[in-house]
């Protein structure tokens, strides 16, 4: 596997979740009404604001974090598969779930809902791939006798 790679895309998962995990656990109220920022309001449109909700989210993204940091510290190859695997199944079911409630945002916050929430999976897929192929072995040198 491409150590560097591999660890540069979880340093990236990592900051994701941390950047949602710490908005949304510790000023919940402004994660509800003002993310993901620059003027639009992805989280308000999908109903009432739920203070529990919210820290929630933000906690468990917070968790996710904090293994998937871990994975990208160590490389220990079956922490990194399983932070991966956690990013697929949160990343997956979320763009599913948005993927099928389009119809509040406009045509262009629908597009960067789309691919804001498929990046996260997608680079996860891809260092999953990575992680999955066997380290390539190197093969002895056959002896052969020198000749003067």
């Amino acid at each position: 596997m491409n150590r560097t790679l591999v660890r540069a895309g979880l340093i990236y998962e990592s900051f994701a979740f941390a950047a949602v995990g710490f908005w949304a656990a510790f000023a919940p109220h402004s994660f509800y009404g003002d993310f993901p920022g620059g003027g639009r309001h992805w989280v308000s449109m999908d109903g009432p604001y739920n203070e529990h909700l919210v820290r929630d989210v933000g906690e468990l993204s917070l968790a996710i974090f904090v293994v998937v940091l871990a994975a990208a510290i160590t490389l220990s190859l079956p922490l990194v598969r399983t932070a991966l695997a956690a990013v697929i199944v949160n990343g997956g079911l979320h763009l599913v779930y948005h993927a099928r409630h389009l119809d509040t945002l406009s045509s262009g916050d629908g597009v960067a809902v789309i691919a804001s929430l498929a990046l996260g999976p997608a680079v996860a897929v891809v260092l999953l791939i990575l992680t999955a192929r066997p380290a390539p072995t190197v093969e002895p040198r056959p002896e052969y006798p020198v000749r003067d």
